[in-house]
């Protein structure tokens, strides 16, 4: 098989791309192990969300994907950020910024990962350009002066003229491109869930700080009726530990009073996920015709929308270079 370009992950960076090239008329292949989950509450659903910045917006509109999508997302109009001290917490100070202080309608549109990713994996399906091969992986590489020849799990042979890496943090196609991580781990874990409220979020981000770290309420779409955010909640590792092993209506009654009630009693409105904190770099960003890009080439603390848009903008920018030197 030859394509112009081959994708190792089916994740929401390596989505995005594979549909940003063949958009732009380069023909893709697409690979990934796992297919996404169907929904909130499946085996291995990413229970983050992600507020998806308008240079993000842009990357997905131009590969004629954000209209699916845009009903699914939440605008941010406003960012509140409090800091509080004490047990319980209690709020000391808090000021929020507002949108149309910078003349935009929002900061950005909130999407749960699961979802975003589900929708994708079904525009992808049905891509002109692009071959999804879902539940099967990267296997081999060999790495020739005009081509790459990528061996997938299933056996098909694969020759591109670009193989890029957007396989996650141990992405084996960097691996085998003999490209080396550097890694600061920080002894803290992130839980990621959703929860339902008492009041409406009324599109405001919220982020507490405390001493044991940040707790982040994220606007999503109403869940049964009731508003619903998504919430991530950074600890020293053995307090998330512990956090994990709540009953859910003790959980519940914790994460309200973390939250120095902001939005009344939460409910716990999903499983709950357990990310580590840590920091990683790609000691480089290509090899002989393979590019590494979002989490195989960086990763970032989940929080404060860092770490999928700056992946976006890899995305972009390694597209803008192909439409350049096709």
């Amino acid at each position: 098989m030859t394509k112009d370009v081959f994708i190792s992950g089916g994740g929401i960076a390596g989505l995005s791309t594979a549909l940003g090239f063949a958009n732009a008329g380069f023909s893709v292949v697409l690979a990934d192990p796992a297919p996404p989950p169907d929904t909130m509450t499946s085996d291995g659903s990413d229970l983050r969300s992600t507020a998806f910045l308008q240079p993000a917006r842009a990357l997905l509109e131009g590969a004629g994907i954000w209209e699916a999508l845009a009903p699914y997302a939440t605008p941010l109009e406003a960012l509140r950020v409090i800091d509080s001290k004490g047990t319980p917490p209690e709020i000391q100070t808090e000021r929020t910024f507002q949108s149309t202080d910078l003349g935009e309608a929002a900061f950005g549109w909130n999407l749960p990962n699961w979802l975003t990713r589900k929708v994708m994996t079904e525009a992808a399906a049905a891509a002109p350009n692009l071959d999804l091969r879902m539940g099967v992986g990267f296997q081999g590489l060999l790495a020739r002066e005009t081509e790459a020849i990528v061996t997938l799990t299933d056996g098909t042979r694969v020759r591109a003229k670009l193989a890029i890496a957007a396989d996650g943090r141990a992405s084996p196609l960097r691996q085998a491109a003999g490209i080396d991580v550097s890694t600061t781990r920080y002894g803290q874990k992130a839980l990621a869930f959703a929860v339902t409220h008492e009041v409406p979020h009324d599109c405001i981000s919220t982020e507490i700080y405390h001493h044991g770290g940040a707790f982040v309420l994220v606007p999503l779409p109403d869940v049964k009726g009731k508003p619903a955010s998504a919430v991530v909640w950074m600890n020293d590792g053995a307090r998330a530990l512990q956090l994990m092993a709540l009953e859910d209506d003790a959980f519940s009654a914790t994460v309200t009073e973390r939250a120095c009630n902001v939005l009344g009693e939460l409910a716990l409105a999903s499983p709950r996920r357990l990310w580590p904190v840590v920091t990683q770099t790609a000691d480089r960003l290509s090899a002989r015709r393979v590019a590494i890009i979002a989490e195989a080439a960086h990763v970032l603390p989940p929080i404060g929308a860092q770490g999928l848009n700056t992946s976006l903008k890899d995305a972009a920018i390694l597209l803008d270079l192909a439409k350049s030197k096709p």
